[in-house]
């Protein structure tokens, strides 16, 4: 959820935020250390109409000085919110996953399967090869350039022997070109080079790509930018 919905990126993300608690068969509260914000109210106002069960996690424990608060706190947390169980994590670290793992698969529905063994996405190979991108970008840049990048799939084009792909990512000032490029175009050639192994590993075959960078101001409040990059129907 973010908070504000100053951009119209922002108030995109929230109505999707919005829509996933009606479709979800089990509800996961995840909160940073034993801290209610106003965030973490908003977010169970949110999921408090839903009549599956709830589970609240309680992650980054080891950040804590005193971890006797920890029982107090989630007594008080859970007081008046009836969540089904209560975890205790340090993510990072994997201590307290496999519990509330079990504990989700407890909770879940048995059903038929979704999709068929060797199908693991439902998304085209132009939005996977836009992902990728976008992943090299929040890897290597994420402390500079959180949210003000956008990738674009302008050109795939399958051939017997090789794939080959034109990628655009779009940034909304030119100081922020300049971060994505590097000097000499060190760090999109980095970018580029990294996502390319990722796709070959996905498409299991041989992958060109190109990059470009180029500026479109505002673009996170720009209805139609949305719309274009996929953030919207």
């Amino acid at each position: 959820m973010h908070q504000g919905g100053k951009y119209a990126l922002n108030r995109q993300l929230n109505r999707v935020a919005r829509q996933v608690p009606e479709e979800a068969d089990l509800l996961v509260h995840v909160i940073d250390g034993a801290r209610w914000r106003d965030e973490d109210e908003d977010v169970w106002q949110l999921i408090a109409k839903q009549s599956v069960p709830r589970l609240l996690v309680v992650n980054k424990v080891d950040k804590l000085a005193d971890k006797k608060a920890l029982l107090p706190f989630a007594a008080e947390v859970t007081r008046d919110r009836p969540y089904a169980a209560v975890h205790f994590l340090v993510a990072r670290r994997g201590d307290g996953v496999p519990a509330l793992l079990d504990d989700i698969i407890s909770f879940l529905p048995e059903g038929p399967a979704e999709f068929g063994e060797d199908q693991f996405t439902d998304r085209s190979e132009r939005f996977l090869a836009a992902e990728l991108v976008r992943e090299q970008l929040m890897l290597q840049l994420g402390a500079e350039l959180p949210y003000a990048a956008a990738v674009e799939i302008e050109r795939f084009e399958d051939a017997p022997d090789i794939t080959r792909i034109g990628a655009v990512v779009w940034v909304e000032r030119e100081g922020q070109k300049g971060i994505v490029i590097g000097a000499g175009g060190a760090q999109l050639k980095k970018i580029g080079s990294s996502a390319r192994r990722a796709m070959e590993h996905v498409f299991d075959r041989r992958v060109f790509l190109e990059l470009w960078v180029r500026v479109r101001e505002s673009w996170s409040d720009d209805a139609a930018a949305l719309k274009q990059f996929g953030y919207s129907e």
